[in-house]
């Protein structure tokens, strides 16, 4: 099954997050069909904290691939301001 969620970069104690479209069966930083977007939860002052191809995200949830719950809850709550 193909999932949407957050694989974790960046340094230690500073987290960055790619939102890949991936099996499901694939470890967390593994392998990846496809980069949606990233999460940044420690940008600075004008830097963007998400952004997310719109375009990207309905086609894989059109096909059937399932977001991960924190990835939900990410796109609900930035929908306006990533538009």
């Amino acid at each position: 099954m193909v999932v949407i969620r957050l694989a974790r970069g960046g340094a230690k104690k500073r987290p960055f997050f790619n939102i890949v479209a991936t099996n499901s069966r694939n470890p967390r930083d593994g392998r990846f069909i496809e980069r949606v977007g990233f999460y940044n939860p420690v940008a600075g002052e004008g830097e963007p904290k998400l952004r997310i191809a719109n375009d990207r995200l309905s086609y894989w949830t059109g096909v059937g691939a399932q977001m991960s719950p924190t990835v939900a809850r990410l796109v609900k709550e930035h929908a306006p301001a990533a538009a």
